[in-house]
């Protein structure tokens, strides 16, 4: 493989037989150089194939326009309408995004924070590898230090000096198992995110608060797994071969619902025998005419609130850090 010679300003310089403050000159402050030498200059970089360093540029102008966006996971459906507010929104801003997906690793999330800090990004919007209580990182002493702007979003770390924009969970099994009442439905099989995953455990409260305040009994079984599909498709796949069939299985996310209805499928367990319902909509659910009830966020705004957030910071550092709330709506009928 033929390696490619990175063109640099002294490569343009010797071309065009002018110095290197010249060129450089007329590439960074063009009206500081005279028509035709800047028109000579820029021809001959666009001849070479010069392409110039934004990251030094952002450098020079002590005006860093790069934010941080780290996700524990971008094949995460929930995540892509998140991307794309932060992403619109950073643009209406004049900003660009570094996306880091750090699939869940805690050794991947150490090393992203590093990076992020090593480009002198403005600010960071960060959803953790994990929401548990107990998840203290060791970069979080790193970022203090910085006191760099850092909104947090969905997941959340346990301590209370960063901004952070999240969805309320409590609502959203709330509101899941208000529909399961109404449905008769007293046998279910919650397939959640881990067990000290303080969003589970919310999602999970608001479910027997609901039929608690129905006065009805639940008899609810959880199979803990990690928000993705492959452990749900196992453990739903597992609980029917033991001969159990539960009258509702209700799907944490949108990845766990995707892999209970897989295994369902798979079983051939018609969909009239077993509910299946979950929080957040399905992608494209609508086009295959799939009708699965669901606890739905806005996701859009959800990346929209972070960014906001993480701006009025950038732009005043005595900004008070605060929380917003996203509500669940419930969608009984499914689809987009």
């Amino acid at each position: 493989m033929v390696s490619r010679h990175k063109v640099t300003i002294t490569d343009i310089a010797e071309r065009v037989g002018m110095t290197n403050m010249t060129v450089s000159r007329a590439l960074n402050n063009p009206g500081k150089v005279k028509v035709a030498t800047r028109e000579r200059i820029l021809a001959a970089a666009k001849e070479l194939g010069y392409v110039p360093n934004a990251f030094a540029s952002h450098l020079r102008s002590r005006k860093n326009r790069l934010i941080g966006l780290i996700t524990a996971s971008v094949d995460n459906p929930f995540y892509s309408e998140v991307i794309k507010a932060v992403s619109r929104a950073a643009e209406e801003r004049d900003y660009t995004i570094i996306l880091i997906d750090t699939d869940g690793s805690p050794q991947r999330e150490e090393v992203a924070i590093e990076t992020l800090l090593s480009y002198q990004v403005a600010g960071i919007i960060l959803s953790p590898v994990s929401d548990a209580a107990a998840y203290r990182p060791a970069y979080l002493e790193r970022l203090r230090a910085t006191r760099l702007p850092v909104v947090m979003l969905d997941r959340t770390l346990n301590v209370s000096d960063f901004s952070r924009v999240v969805l309320d969970n409590r609502l959203a099994g709330s509101l899941l198992g208000e529909l399961l009442v109404k449905r008769n439905i007293r046998r279910v099989l919650a397939l959640t995110g881990p067990r000290d995953s303080r969003i589970t455990q919310d999602r999970l409260i608001g479910l027997k608060t609901a039929f608690d305040v129905a006065g009805v009994s639940l008899a609810v079984e959880q199979r803990p797994g990690d928000y993705t599909l492959q452990p749900a498709y196992r453990d739903m796949a597992d609980y029917l071969r033991q001969g159990n069939l539960p009258e509702a299985v209700f799907g944490f996310n949108q990845l766990i619902t995707l892999g209970a209805m897989r295994a369902l499928h798979d079983a051939r367990v018609s969909r009239s025998d077993v509910m299946v319902l979950g929080v957040d909509r399905l992608p494209y659910a609508d086009i295959f005419e799939v009708s699965v009830p669901c606890a739905a966020h806005d996701t859009y705004r959800l990346g929209h609130e972070a960014f906001r957030i993480l701006f009025e910071q950038i732009e005043d550092p005595m900004a008070a850090g605060r929380e917003v709330v996203i509500s669940a709506t419930l969608i009984s009928s499914g689809g987009n």
